[in-house]
């Protein structure tokens, strides 16, 4: 069994979904006791959630690199970010480690060529829905059409995931919104939605709604799964 590198923190309530993940992945792989071998190195968020805001993306990738590095230090044979919004300085951190990185947009792409789905809806900060780290990978890689949601809701979006997701709160009145929103992106087309923010499965299941929902933590889970074990 590889060792699976986790880069975590962003926030602490996601990463502990992955490493729950991980570990149910590789108990149903093999049996009995086992269990996944991890290296998890978990960042202050608070840091980090001030330099996203203003915008200083060398910054959050010169702690992120120094983090991988220590992933790297301590066995891991390749390197998960668990958070989408981060991946926005992969090519930072790839560059800065001799380990693979796997991208948690590249395991959801796959997903989504095997369903044979073309146009998505995608949930997530502002930083992933508008900016074209995410998007941009989706479609020049991947030939995917991708729909988000209008400015109005994309700031409620990034609210909920900071204010209340991050925080551990789970709001009725947000699950509602958040499923509002599902519904108009499947009305304008998107044959699925990625929930494309590692904390929005916390809010939102597939049990509540009948649109086809991509939990991008359990995705990439999945894949370390598959490729610690390969």
């Amino acid at each position: 069994m590889k060792t699976i590198g986790l880069l975590g923190g962003m926030s602490w309530e996601s990463t502990l979904g992955y490493y729950r993940a991980i570990n149910e992945g590789i108990r149903q792989k093999l049996g009995g006791l086992h269990s996944a071998k991890t290296a998890l190195y978990s960042v202050d968020f608070g840091p980090i959630e001030k330099l996203q805001h203003a915008g200083d993306w060398q910054g959050t990738a010169r702690i992120l690199s120094e983090a991988a590095k220590g992933i790297q230090a301590a066995g891991a044979d390749f390197l998960l970010i668990c958070t989408n919004t981060m991946h926005k300085v992969a090519p930072e951190i790839e560059a800065a480690i001799d380990i693979p990185l796997l991208h948690i947009a590249d395991a959801t792409a796959q997903l989504l060529v095997d369903k044979e789905i073309k146009t998505v809806g995608l949930l997530g900060t502002a930083f992933t829905m508008e900016q074209e780290f995410y998007r941009g990978r989706l479609t020049n890689d991947y030939g995917m059409q991708v729909l988000v949601p209008n400015r109005e809701d994309r700031e409620l979006v990034h609210r909920v995931i900071y204010r209340e997701l991050c925080q551990g709160k789970i709001e009725p009145e947000s699950r509602a919104e958040y499923l509002r929103i599902i519904d108009d992106l499947a009305a304008r087309g998107a044959e699925a939605v990625i929930l494309g923010c590692t904390e929005i499965g916390m809010l939102v299941r597939q049990a509540d709604t009948a649109v086809r929902l991509l939990d991008t933590t359990a995705i990439h889970a999945e894949k370390a799964v598959e490729l610690a074990l390969a």
